[in-house]
């Protein structure tokens, strides 16, 4: 079974697990990845995780945000330009085709381009050429490319919104992250990581969440996944007064959640059973050893000595 950070990624429910094990397969390749989830599912965090695993991994990993960029300037930003290709341009620049050569590429919400500018990647991935702006100088690059989108591609492609062609090039290795709300299980080890980086950067000792935080946590249906839940931790954090963060450190759409159930059909386990598992799969983890379980689960020694023992996971 694959680490809680494995990868740098965190999770130890079975739909992490796949993606994981799909990892461990497609990173050593050349193949292009496609990774699609909902917006705050990690993608940039599990790109960046296949090209530190890659024989790639000495070599750049460039980003294109491709939703920040206006069209007037994709061009440009993707293959570079000559000093004076157009107004403005007052000294030659390179693209970030050219800046990954012999790295790796992550175009970032890759469901956001025009059809012309589709068909410019679309060049570039069939013969690994292209031609900066303002010169017919072909350049040629060795780069991998890994896209990611939280679009329905296949439904923009029988919509005419996105090119066939561009669609099959980029789905040779499909990834697809699951959103919070489908991995309750990830949830107490993903909210005491959160809980121990903020801590430290704004330097407040909180040592746990109150257990109403959790089960209102395991209640909300986080439409921004990972990244909303990462800064309901860090807002926590600053207001909470105590060593606790509590429900009333939380902002109003969790704390309803905390009186009122969301209920997902896929969601069985309650959050004892979660949490029993959290404490088990950690303990597998550091080998035993219940010092350094206790600290990544950000609670006291006495605290995971008395849950051991109530969920029956002593040994012997």
């Amino acid at each position: 079974m694959a680490n809680f950070d494995q990868f740098g990624v965190l999770g130890f429910s079975p739909r992490m697990q796949e993606v994981f094990h799909l990892l461990e397969l497609v990173a050593p390749s050349e193949a292009t990845v496609l990774l699609l989830g909902e917006t705050g599912t990690g993608k940039e965090l599990v790109a960046r995780a296949i090209h530190g695993r890659s024989p790639r991994a000495r070599e750049p990993f460039v980003v294109v945000n491709c939703a920040a960029l206006p069209e007037t300037l994709l061009e440009s930003e993707l293959f570079g330009h000559e000093r004076g290709a157009f107004t403005g341009a007052v000294s030659r620049k390179d693209g970030c085709f050219l800046l990954a050569h012999q790295g790796s590429l992550f175009l970032d919400e890759i469901g956001e381009f025009s059809l012309a500018t589709q068909a410019k990647i679309l060049r570039v991935l069939q013969s690994r050429e292209f031609k900066p702006l303002g010169t017919t100088r072909l350049v040629k690059v060795d780069v991998r490319i890994i896209a990611a989108t939280n679009r329905p591609l296949d439904a923009m492609v029988q919509e005419g919104r996105f090119r066939d062609d561009l669609f099959y090039r980029l789905n040779v290795f499909p990834i697809v992250l699951p959103p919070l709300r489908r991995r309750p299980e990830d949830l107490p080890l993903l909210a005491n990581h959160f809980l121990q980086v903020y801590g430290a950067k704004n330097r407040r000792k909180i040592r746990a969440l109150a257990p109403e935080v959790l089960q209102a946590f395991q209640s909300y249906p986080w439409p921004g996944n990972i990244r909303e839940l990462e800064n309901v931790i860090e807002r926590g954090v600053i207001v909470c007064q105590g060593n606790v963060l509590t429900l009333q450190d939380l902002p109003e759409s969790l704390q309803q959640a905390g009186s009122v159930a969301w209920i997902d059909e896929e969601l069985e386990p309650e959050l004892p059973e979660l949490e029993r598992q959290l404490i088990s799969r950690t303990l597998e983890m550091v080998e035993g050893q219940r010092q350094a379980a206790a600290e990544i689960l950000g609670i006291s020694l006495d605290e995971l000595d008395l849950k051991i023992r109530s969920y029956g996971l002593e040994k012997g």
